[in-house]
């Protein structure tokens, strides 16, 4: 990937000015929210999510668009995407109506969006508490689940670099075994657009692309092998076609 350019860098730095400045603003205008129903509260990051979309689109010049959504089962499911960017965990909120993504506990004590993140019903999980972490994310996310709502996770743990692959962590399966729902696995190329470090957002398309749903069912070897298969596959698949 080339070096970003003196206009690319000018461009990606208004929009990171205007993410955070709006996030910061209507943040604070609007806090006593969190004193009402989350539905509130979900209302208000919809409409930030607007314009932080539109900022990028008229700003850098980059949007996205997402394929295979009728791959999307009705109801509590568990989708299990690939991590390159922040774009895709604003984006998700976009596309799904009304998720419970996993985040690391670190983000819960950010300032306006970690109250706001906690608000929505989100599931925070503290990586170094092993596994009394783990069984707690497990009863969050049976208790979503059981409310409708579609359970998010970046299995792969991190953010990573387009072309860069690793091991899935174990978490993903012990939700797909706890929960008993379909995974539906998610490829995207956003990192060649929205630098997962640094601010820089290049002009273009992402594609976040829902897959083949995996059937419940699977003992926990066999869905962590066809889960890693149908991410990396679909995440190259995605680069190829469009080179």
């Amino acid at each position: 990937m080339k070096p970003a350019g003196p206009l690319t860098i000018l461009r990606s730095l208004l929009f990171v000015i205007w993410m955070y400045g709006t996030m910061m603003i209507i943040g604070f205008a609007v806090i006593w929210l969190l004193l009402f129903p989350r539905s509130w509260s979900r209302a208000v990051f919809r409409f930030w999510l607007g314009l932080i979309f539109g900022g990028l689109k008229y700003i850098c010049g980059q949007t996205y668009e997402v394929r295979g959504q009728e791959n999307l089962p009705e109801g509590g499911a568990l989708i299990a995407s690939r991590h390159e960017s922040m774009m895709e965990t604003q984006a998700f909120w976009q596309i799904l109506e009304d998720p419970a993504i996993i985040l690391k506990k670190e983000l819960a004590w950010l300032p306006v969006f970690g109250w706001f993140a906690m608000k929505l019903g989100n599931i925070v999980v503290d990586r170094g508490a092993a596994a009394k972490a783990l069984r707690k994310m497990l009863r969050d996310a049976r208790d979503r689940a059981a409310e409708g709502r579609q359970i998010l996770i970046f299995p792969e743990g991190t953010r990573m670099k387009p072309g860069q692959f690793d091991d899935l962590k174990p978490g993903v399966a012990g939700l797909y075994n706890a929960m008993e729902v379909p995974c539906v696995p998610v490829a995207l190329d956003s990192g060649d657009y929205w630098s997962g470090r640094g601010i820089i957002r290049r002009p273009g398309k992402a594609v976040i692309q829902f897959l083949e749903p995996i059937a419940p069912g699977l003992s926990r070897d066999d869905f962590m092998k066809t889960l890693q298969s149908r991410i990396q596959d679909g995440t190259r698949a995605l680069r190829a076609n469009r080179a």
